[in-house]
């Protein structure tokens, strides 16, 4: 097993020499473990709600995305990974995960299953971003998803199993966003005030904005131009415009709410940034006491009962989802170390010395293994000393050292390298012995 130290402490790449590719990285060592374990209890906690896995490619049809996220969205237009195969077909590196997860919900026909199905999903994720703090081209996510009910209780579960993994994770405290973009008839009233309303101030827009006008003006409420920032401010919003049947199902929604405790807050100019939301949309956003990571949105989603029609489906299928922004999370200075369960740090570095040692090592390891002992080795190394200094700079309580003598003896010793005692161990014993040390 590789250790997680010398990972950690590795020097940057000499200038000029082959590195990954900006905005994306290795991980490994401790991040490595981070991650995981932020996997294994978002995954925990998912199926304790009720949530299967499901696990799409990182490559998809490039239309599973063009049909899904529309004109105008950054996440399709400037930011999508998109390439042409020998064969002639266009693929996208997936830039999100709920236009895939309904791909795969039609495909292998599961809305012919039991209705809703749940689904959890974790990976990589990639947009050709401006690289920041917690934001990379290649980012983590995990996400969950709801499909084949219109019912608001389904937004609510989200929402509550969005923010139950975050309190595991260790986050203090959190607010949903959360706002309502309506039916279709909803939408259509709130789209062509909207307009009007932009077009009063088109002077006065920057030229991105402007243009945003022309293809798809709910953009413009996320815009990042000051400028909009301020003329946001007197925007219609969307629930104003909700039809009597859209805000009954955004009434439900905030009364599941209260009924959980989750604190909430409507956020009138919150549209999320893709084309295929309807009804709720959410960002759960940090709270603390830091003026440099309160306020930041940690994930979010919402209901995209149109989606499935934008894929090809004959009818629509009503469906709610979210995301995580894993990188973020895992950044964060109340991050929990979540050690996986498939994992924790080692306790034993095994040392072989000699050829006959080399060829028993294997038996050795299979005894570890069913104690469930991670066990750091170095199977290059030949002498006792360089050895016993890669034991201390991992910082292990324990060495086992099994030489030429142990292995015609069928012991092994074990070195307690706090206070440098050791036991001579049957190989036979080995397993029980190794349980009472745990």
């Amino acid at each position: 097993m590789a250790s997680k130290k010398p990972a950690d402490k590795a020097k940057p790449a000499p200038t000029g020499e082959l590195q990954s590719p900006k905005g994306m990285r290795d991980i490994m060592g401790a991040e490595y473990y981070k991650l995981q374990g932020f996997y294994e209890k978002a995954q925990e906690v998912a199926i304790y709600y009720g949530f299967d896995p499901i696990k799409t490619p990182h490559l998809e049809d490039s239309r599973v995305f063009e049909k899904g996220l529309g004109a105008g969205t950054d996440a399709l237009e400037k930011e999508m990974y998109s390439l042409k195969t020998k064969g002639g077909d266009v693929l996208a590196l997936r830039p999100e995960g709920t236009a895939a997860v309904m791909r795969a919900y039609l495909e292998h026909g599961m809305r012919n299953l039991p209705q809703p199905v749940s689904l959890y999903y974790s990976g990589s994720l990639f947009r050709h971003d401006k690289p920041q703090r917690g934001r990379y081209r290649e980012f983590q996510t995990f996400g969950l998803e709801v499909i084949g009910t219109e019912k608001a209780i389904a937004d609510a579960l989200i929402i509550q199993t969005f923010v139950k993994i975050l309190e595991e994770a260790g986050c203090p405290s959190v607010v949903v966003d959360i706002n309502s973009l309506g039916d279709k008839d909803s939408r259509a009233a709130y789209h062509k005030a909207l307009v009007a309303y932009y077009r009063k101030h088109i002077n006065a827009l920057p030229a991105i904005d402007r243009e945003r006008l022309k293809t798809n003006p709910l953009r413009i409420l996320d815009s990042k131009e000051a400028k909009t920032i301020a003329i946001n401010e007197e925007a219609p919003d969307s629930i104003s415009f909700l039809t009597p049947s859209a805000k009954k199902h955004f009434k439900e929604v905030l009364e599941y709410l209260d009924e959980a405790g989750i604190v909430y807050r409507i956020n009138k100019n919150l549209v999320r940034g893709l084309d295929y939301y309807s009804h709720t949309v959410f960002e759960v956003i940090e709270q603390n006491d830091d003026p440099e990571t309160s306020g930041l949105a940690l994930g979010g989603g919402g209901r995209y009962d149109g989606l499935a029609k934008m894929l090809g489906s004959k009818k629509e299928i009503p469906a709610v989802g979210a995301g995580f922004g894993v990188d973020r999370i895992l950044e964060a200075p109340w991050f929990k170390d979540l050690s996986p369960r498939i994992m924790g740090d080692a306790k034993f570095y095994l040392i072989q010395l000699g050829f006959e040692a080399k060829m028993k090592t294997l038996a050795i390891l299979e005894i570890l293994r069913k104690a469930k002992c991670p066990v750091y080795q170095s199977i290059s190394k030949d002498k006792l000393g360089s050895q016993l200094a890669a034991a201390e700079k991992m910082n292990v309580p324990y060495v086992i050292i099994f030489g030429q003598r142990e292995a015609m003896d069928g012991t092994v010793i074990i070195r307690n390298m706090e206070n440098r005692s050791q036991d001579s161990v049957k190989i036979a014993d080995l397993l029980n012995y190794i349980k009472k040390l745990k």
